[in-house]
């Protein structure tokens, strides 16, 4: 840590008392090279520094965010004014013994070392893939770089720096019945390594087929089938339909919630096992301590089946009187830590991937994934690719589909889980109005019993 960033830390946390004070300092470089149709339509690099505050008194929080870090002691004082006006019942917070630490960043074939004419080249090569099979329409590639320093300073004797490095990339292929646009696609993402969106000229050109298959592929009726999940989709799926849920904030705010997901309830079958970490190490959604600075966990949510943990802040955990889990993270400086999933997986089960299809008499393969939302238990997302089941083999390829229905109907209806556990590092997550941040999901192949589909 420079000497500038220590005097402006120490001086912020000397300011008047309150019962807990904390500082991040962030500093962030970015690249974004955006396609659209069979254009290069944005080229940007985008760089900043700025910092935030946070106080806690009277049972709750005063938060100011700030561009100019010279004004962090000011917006401190102003912090605690703010806090001064909670009126809500007051709470510990975990304490963690202080540590002083700078953790480099996961570096293997790192970004910032390809110079931006060669990102560019890269891009277009993999345009111009697409664009020469017949019947495409046009393509969508967003490639982006961060660079991200954060260092976090609290009254409780904490200084910790962490630095990371993220890569993504989302390419997509376009074609058209004539009636509507169809799209097929793949997003992958990494920490601290430029190879991943390397050599993909197979993927490329495979993303461009299934687009131009779609042309002809019938739709599905709406109607309850089986469906098998692969590694991709299930991930969106543990995510979106369930990880959210194991957020404390969620949960705490939600009587009606903390009924139904009372820890020891029993959700799913025997062989039903869902982690969330950010301890797995070296994946988008992988730290050491979060924007709390608080150490990372690995947090079994469902054991055999069974609810045995959720995902905590220090109040959440604190009010819940759980223990606490690392998962207080902030998109950047502007905005206060909240709980966040990190790498939510379904761990492996014993069977195999053939052996579930064979199986399945009649049902859906879905792939990959375009978007999902949830309220509540109640879940949608939607596949990038579909294929009909049939007596125990892959047959035609269907149009994309969604999929809906109500959590803890769905995690029982999960007879099936494979051996072939695959992260996705290729999302980002979205929760109050913080997005998208970095996280990584995955799961073995999954099949799910009485499952609503719908044309997509």
């Amino acid at each position: 840590m420079n000497t500038k960033f220590k005097n402006i830390i120490s001086e912020t946390l000397k300011q008047s008392k309150s019962n807990y004070k904390e500082i991040r300092i962030e500093e962030s470089l970015s690249t974004r090279i955006n396609y659209n149709g069979d254009k290069r339509e944005n080229i940007s690099i985008n760089s900043q520094l700025g910092g935030s505050v946070r106080s806690m008194a009277n049972g709750g929080w005063g938060f100011s965010s700030f561009n100019d870090i010279n004004k962090a002691p000011e917006k401190m004082k102003e912090s605690i004014e703010l806090a001064k006006y909670n009126t809500n019942p007051s709470f510990e917070i975990y304490k963690n013994n202080p540590v002083k630490v700078e953790i480099k960043p996961v570096i293997k074939k790192d970004p910032r070392s390809i110079k931006l004419k060669d990102k560019i080249n890269l891009l277009d090569h993999y345009k111009d893939i697409i664009l020469s099979q017949s019947s495409i329409k046009g393509c969508e590639i967003v490639y982006g770089d961060t660079e991200r320093k954060v260092i976090f300073s609290d009254s409780e004797g904490n200084e910790i720096e962490q630095n990371f490095i993220h890569v993504i990339l989302r390419i997509a292929a376009n074609s058209s019945d004539g009636n509507e646009l169809l799209q097929s696609g793949f997003s992958i993402g990494s920490l601290g390594d430029f190879s991943i969106v390397e050599n993909l000229d197979k993927d490329v050109l495979g993303c461009a087929k299934k687009a131009q298959n779609l042309i002809k592929a019938p739709k599905v009726s709406g109607k309850e089938t089986t469906v098998i999940l692969d590694q991709i989709l299930a991930g969106v799926f543990v995510h979106e339909a369930f990880g959210h849920l194991s957020e404390a904030d969620n949960v705490d705010e939600n009587d009606r919630l903390k009924e139904i997901l009372k820890l020891g309830t029993k959700f799913g079958n025997d062989d039903l096992n869902i982690t969330d970490g950010g301890k797995i190490p070296e994946l988008r959604g992988s730290y050491d301590y979060d924007d709390e600075g608080t150490p990372s966990t690995k947090t079994p949510l469902i054991r055999e089946g069974v609810l045995v943990g959720r995902l905590h802040s220090k109040e959440t955990a604190s009010k819940m009187s759980e223990k606490v889990t690392g998962n207080a993270r902030a998109i950047s400086f502007a905005y206060p830590p909240i709980v966040r999933m990190t790498n939510t997986i379904i761990e492996n089960g014993k069977s195999t991937k053939e052996d579930i299809i064979k199986d399945t008499k009649d049902g859906l393969y879905v792939k990959n994934w375009y978007g999902g939302m949830t309220e509540h238990e109640m879940f949608t997302f939607s596949s990038a690719e579909t294929y009909r089941i049939k007596n125990g083999e892959i047959k035609e390829t269907l149009r994309p589909v969604k999929l809906s229905g109500n959590l803890f109907t769905t995690l029982k209806n999960i007879d099936g889980i494979a051996n072939d556990l695959e992260i996705n590092q290729g999302g980002g997550c979205g929760k109050g109005g913080q997005m998208p941040l970095p996280v990584s999901n995955g799961s073995p192949h999954i099949r799910i019993n009485k499952c609503l589909v719908s044309s997509g």
